[in-house]
């Protein structure tokens, strides 16, 4: 039944009696630092730069960076942030840097967020500090962060002629890393802050953001269906403003006339989507809703709430982020960018703990391409397989992974890949046995961050090169891991890429390039994914010009995307760790995968990828041939093929060269 049509209230609903926006004199938050206009026009919001911080890393705890470009989406590009009368608004909500001391927050749909969380088996660990060979006590001095940027220019920074896709992503990096530094730092002192807020308030502090200014509609560089994992995420990318209210609106023009509407939602999973409709979403206003008996009440239509109601009336386009719970994480969330929606239709309802809620009713626009409709389809394959459809082969690995790897072909009838052995194993020239060994540490249970005893730390140069989720912090010439010779558990956090695939792999048919991978799980920035699987060869013995192999793997220097993957340590007044391209050193090892392999063997090329290659040791010490391992460089989501940068052409003059079908907007033709 047509609601907007049809609707007949309820028991526990009625009609809204709506009013003009300026009879209602809509109540906006005014903090300090914030200044409201009290004009006749709706107000705008403008917020100064100093004393928005939450506690503990405010604008007195940070340094004052040098300015940068900020770079703000326009029609016709990119330009410096501000604000002018005909642009869009450059303000930061308060609600963007606030945090509540309990480490829970609330968005607007009344769903409870939390950060990072350490794995239960390290924090029921008794952690001593580090300890120095006498067995005494060291304490580990905080970081201090120190202006080392001011008048230079960062080489991760995008240009300001960039498109907006780049810039995006290259801000969303920057923030991952900074991100999984602070982590890093604060396991090392046991310290439980919200890594994710220390980020975002140092990029706010330092400019750089994508996509300052309000505006309605698409947000230029963020694609339907991009996944992230924490609401600054939003925040600093300009997607949605505020890192715990649900609800963004701003003041815009719609002809003579100016209106406080809503551009952007955030609906966390707090309330149930009717008829699991992926096109139609039933929105929760915000307010009222609070762990506290005593404190619950009745929602206002005001500020965001208002917001809503008169988009309804405007008919304005919302963007929608939709939330779904992380299965690789017990508390969790994955918020999926879902495109734009359109309000249809409000009303009041009474919920289970007795108190009036908005309801808002929105209608996904047509023609957009799927955001949320492909998370709920592969979570339904993940929990029965045998719902995919046009499936060649169930298991291409056969039972060699964990997971099974499902092979499928909806472009043409190719029956499947040249015959090849599936294998977990590398094969090398000479037996492990006879190699370097590699020195293990004696570290009891688990290796802890911090531990200046710990072998396996100091051969990472004084930190574990993984934080508690398994996530790697940063590239290096070479990771060393636990392995057999060290006395730890299997459970230390040292020991991620041996272990294995544990993702639901698929390799697929591409329209011009061969067979493919992708995977039906979201996989995090800095998650490893695979290992490239072969026989090293002897390149004396082996013709490397060879045109019927075309699964030789080298480690050629990559494209510049995943050299600056590292994080930006001029922010934290670290030595930076960037390493050029005329630095770049290749290892001697060559990998093919042409006889025997695994699903890596299926990973194309592109100029803009998602995937880096990483040298890993665990099991022998000759660091000229390694483990290659494969980690996620960004947030890669569901059904989004799996990509690396084969090398920049002439950096290995006996590789020969083939032409580039990646379709990037960075494509360099050859690789």
């Amino acid at each position: 039944m047509d609601r907007a049509t049809h609707f007949i209230p309820g028991p526990n609903q009625e009609l809204l009696d709506i009013k003009p926006l300026r009879s209602l004199a809509p109540m906006f938050p005014a903090p300090m630092g914030v200044n409201i206009n009290q004009s006749g026009t709706p107000p705008l919001v403008c917020v100064t730069p100093v004393g928005q911080f939450p506690t503990g890393f405010g604008a007195g705890n940070l340094p004052a960076f040098g300015s940068f470009a900020t770079f703000s989406a326009t029609a016709n590009g990119f330009s410096h942030g501000g604000t002018s009368a005909n642009g869009p608004i450059d303000a930061t909500p308060i609600s963007a840097y606030k945090t509540r001391s309990s480490g829970v927050t609330y968005n607007g749909d009344d769903e409870p967020h939390s950060g990072n969380q350490t794995r239960s088996s390290e924090r029921k660990a008794k952690r001593s500090s580090a300890l120095a060979a006498d067995g005494t006590k060291i304490k580990r001095p905080k970081p201090v962060y120190k202006n080392l940027v001011a008048g230079k220019e960062l080489a991760f920074l995008p240009p300001s002629n960039s498109n907006p896709r780049e810039t995006v992503e290259v801000v969303h990096m920057i923030f991952e890393a900074l991100r999984r530094r602070h982590l890093q730092m604060d396991e090392t002192q046991d310290a439980s802050r919200r890594a994710d807020l220390k980020a975002g308030a140092i990029m706010m502090a330092s400019n750089i953001r994508a996509n300052v200014g309000k505006r309605v509609g698409t947000a230029p560089g963020v694609e339907i269906g991009d996944i992230f994992y924490f609401r600054m995420e939003l925040c600093i990318i300009g997607l949605h403003a505020p890192s715990m209210g649900g609800i963004d609106y701003m003041s815009a023009k719609f002809g003579n006339d100016e209106d406080s509407v809503a551009i952007c939602i955030v609906a966390a999973g707090g309330y149930e989507n009717e008829d699991d409709d992926t096109d139609t979403l039933v929105y929760s206003g915000s307010g009222g809703n609070s762990r506290n008996t005593e404190e619950r009440h009745d929602q206002k239509l005001e500020r965001g709430n208002l917001a809503l109601e008169r988009s309804l009336h405007r008919k304005n386009e919302i963007r929608v982020v939709r939330g779904f719970k992380d299965p690789a994480c017990v508390a969790g969330k994955i918020y999926i960018y879902d495109g734009l929606y359109k309000i249809q239709e409000s009303w009041k309802e009474r919920t289970k703990f007795g108190i009036n809620c908005f309801k808002y009713r929105l209608q996904r626009e047509p023609g957009q391409r799927d955001g949320a409709a492909i998370w709920k389809m592969t979570q339904q394959w993940i929990q029965n397989a045998s719902t995919r459809g046009r499936v060649l082969l169930p298991d291409l690995s056969s039972g060699a992974e964990t997971m099974q790897v499902c092979l499928v072909n909806e472009v043409d009838h190719e029956k499947g890949p040249g015959h090849f052995t599936y294998t977990n194993e590398v094969k090398y020239l000479r037996p492990l046995s006879s190699m370097r060994p590699l020195q293990g540490c004696h570290c009891q249970s688990v290796c802890l961050p911090g531990d200046s005893n710990c072998d396996c730390g100091q051969h990472n140069g004084g930190d574990l090169p993984y934080n508690s989720s398994g996530v790697l912090v940063c590239r290096r010439p070479v990771i060393y891991e636990c392995g057999e010779a060290c006395h730890c558990t299997l459970n230390c956090r040292n020991r991620v890429t041996q272990k294995g695939n544990r993702y639901h792999f698929e390799v697929f048919r591409t329209t011009n390039r061969g067979w493919g991978l992708r995977c039906w799980d979201p996989i995090r920035a800095g998650a490893f994914i695979c290992e490239y699987v072969g026989e090293v060869i002897d390149e004396l013995k082996v013709n490397l010009d060879d045109s019927e192999d075309d699964y030789i793997f080298q480690t050629v220097c990559p494209g510049e995307k995943t050299l600056k993957w590292n994080f930006g340590p001029e922010l934290l007044g670290e030595e930076s760790t960037y390493v050029s391209a005329d630095e770049f050193e290749p290892l001697p090892i060559k990998i093919s995968a042409k006889s025997r392999g695994n699903v890596s063997r299926f990973m194309n090329h592109s100029c803009s990828p998602n995937v880096f290659w990483q040298p890993v040791q665990y099991n022998h010490g000759d660091d000229k041939h390694p483990h290659i391992m494969f980690f996620a460089l960004n947030h890669i989501p569901p059904m989004t093929e799996l990509t690396y940068d084969y090398g920049v052409v002439g950096a290995e003059p006996s590789r020969r060269t083939r032409n580039c079908l990646c379709g990037s907007s960075a494509c360099r033709r050859v690789f």
